[in-house]
């Protein structure tokens, strides 16, 4: 029981924003959100997968504007990489449902697809307050054979 409060307490985090963009109104667009996955399969591809799990993590790097980060997780719902949260690393959430969506597993099978990259849209607490709103993210499956996504509030 323990463990699970801490498994959801982590993943209610995983696709949060920072709040510190959020105060400063620096709010991104699904467009950017899209841009940024996209270049992060890139990434992947380019420098494979240790190199570019480093560039995410780096606030200072290309992966982190405004509320935007990179999350990377594998086909069986295990998370690989974030750059807000590395506890969740490890983490298997693919039956995460807090908020009525089994996101996890949403964005599995628009990766497993065949387009392999997609919008995948769910509800996600507003940061700074209570309020759920509507959250969408972009994932791409890269060559290595996970993906990576980028979330925006609608």
């Amino acid at each position: 029981m323990k463990n699970t409060k801490y498994l959801v307490g982590s993943a209610l985090l995983a696709l949060g924003l920072s709040v510190s963009a959020w105060a400063e109104g620096e709010m991104a667009t699904p467009d950017e959100a899209k841009v940024m996955s996209e270049k992060a399969a890139v990434a992947v591809d380019e420098m494979g997968q240790e190199k570019a799990f480093v560039a995410f993590a780096d606030a200072a790097g290309d992966y982190q504007a405004k509320d935007l980060y990179v999350f990377c997780m594998d086909m069986e719902g295990v998370m690989l990489s974030h750059a807000k949260k590395p506890q969740l690393v490890g983490k298997n959430l693919l039956e995460f449902n807090k908020y009525g969506d089994f996101l996890f597993k949403d964005m599995v099978t628009v990766a497993k697809s065949e387009e392999a990259k997609g919008w995948v849209t769910y509800k996600w607490p507003y940061p700074a307050s209570e309020e759920v709103k509507e959250k969408t993210s972009y994932v791409i499956t890269n060559k290595a054979g996970f993906f990576c996504g980028v979330g925006a509030y609608k």
